[in-house]
């Protein structure tokens, strides 16, 4: 009732509400129970009033509280109508204008949120898979390791603007259709990863496998003379670390990169995404068969090294450090889990362990660094000594 008086009175006075709020106390004073009786009593010795033919016995509802001449600018009173009337008088539709007082700021951001909460579905190719950055849609374009389906640009301007638009010479040079959409819409097509303007719709990569692949190479590989690196991967579960060690693998001059099946992460756009693109054009293999795969490694003359953050935990195996290790043939670097390391069985058949030597005395609980950054600094160190034999 209040809310209805108040707009009464600043409609029916001509006033904007800050005017009217010093008139409002008055107003306030007026309640519903300050009604008139039903029947009005009749005049001294005149015939008493009955209700209107037809009616219901019952008066019409009250008048709303006039309006004093001084808030209205005029010597005469004016009564209160109600607020639509005055609305329907200034030409705007009573509907639309409670439609407008019904709705308050709150109920707008809501609803603004609700529809920005609604996904955006886009149909994609059965066994398809979104690639979303610029490194890995570029270097997937470039390549033909995967069936290629739609690309997804959105519309930019600056420096940014030249970019998409050698997206769309490559596109157009691979046959592969371009489809300008909105930033939502590539937010929910790779479901709010950094896509940085770019989608790319294709088919997903697999690891190679071990089996198929290495036969052909058995004689150049095999040399005594060549100084290989293997990097094996032992569950490692995380999509950032994987890719961030494929990358470094790659820069470093990794020949070959082999991950366990068991209890390791896909091949996925997010590993493509953390390689910045490397996943792209570097195979990665994998086996079924981890330890088999390091005896038979052993057997045909590889060393198999292996990796530890705390030298005094490993047993059975001699630690050295990274900077001490010396190495004059095939070698292979085993990686652990960034939580676990290395299995047991896994470090009984390596012939030497790697750690790091720290710089300074380690607060406890941060005694080790991240799986990716431990085998890039382990890598530049034995890679290194390829690179000064090879001069």
């Amino acid at each position: 009732m209040e809310q209805v008086l108040k707009h009464s009175a600043r409609w029916a006075a001509g006033l904007p509400l800050a005017v009217c709020r010093p008139r409002w106390a008055a107003l306030r004073c007026c309640s519903t129970r300050e009604q008139p009786s039903p029947r009005a009593a009749p005049a001294a010795g005149g015939p008493e009033e009955g209700p209107p033919p037809g009616g219901t016995g019952r008066p019409p509802p009250p008048a709303l509280p006039a309006v004093s001449g001084a808030a209205a600018g005029s010597g005469a009173p004016r009564v209160g109508r109600p607020w639509h009337k005055a609305e329907e008088r200034r030409g705007r539709p009573a509907a639309a204008s409670r439609e407008r007082w019904g709705w308050s700021g709150g109920d707008f951001s809501k609803a603004r949120r609700r529809l920005k909460q609604q996904p955006l579905s886009v149909e994609r190719a059965k066994g398809s898979e979104i690639l979303f950055g610029i490194a890995p849609c570029s270097l997937a374009l470039s390549q033909s390791r995967r069936d290629l389906f739609r690309l997804f640009l959105k519309q930019s301007s600056g420096s940014r603007r030249l970019v998409m638009s050698e997206f769309v010479l490559q596109a157009t040079a691979r046959g592969v259709p371009v489809h300008h959409v909105t930033r939502r819409e590539l937010d929910a097509l790779c479901r709010g990863r950094v896509h940085q303007g770019v989608c790319l719709e294709a088919t997903p990569l697999h690891f190679k496998s071990l089996e198929e692949v290495e036969k052909p190479d058995l004689g150049d590989e095999e040399s005594p003379n060549r100084q290989l690196i293997w990097l094996v991967l032992e569950q490692i579960k995380d999509p950032m670390n994987l890719g961030a060690l494929l990358r470094s693998a790659y820069f470093l001059g990794v020949d070959r990169v082999v991950a366990s099946q068991k209890n390791s992460c896909p091949l996925t756009p997010t590993v493509s995404k953390a390689s910045s693109g490397t996943m792209e054009v570097f195979d990665v293999y994998s086996t079924d068969d981890l330890r088999s795969f390091l005896k038979a490694k052993t057997a045909e003359g590889w060393e198999v090294v292996g990796t530890v953050s705390k030298p005094e935990e490993v047993e059975n195996v001699p630690v050295i450090s990274c900077l001490e290790f010396r190495w004059n043939k095939p070698i292979i670097i085993v990686i652990g889990s960034e939580g676990d390391g290395l299995s047991l069985e896994t470090q009984l058949l390596c012939h030497r362990m790697l750690a790091i030597p720290p710089g300074r005395v380690l607060h406890p609980g941060i005694e080790s660094l991240n799986v990716s950054v431990a085998t890039g600094i382990l890598l530049h160190s034995i890679c290194s000594q390829k690179l000064r034999h090879s001069d």
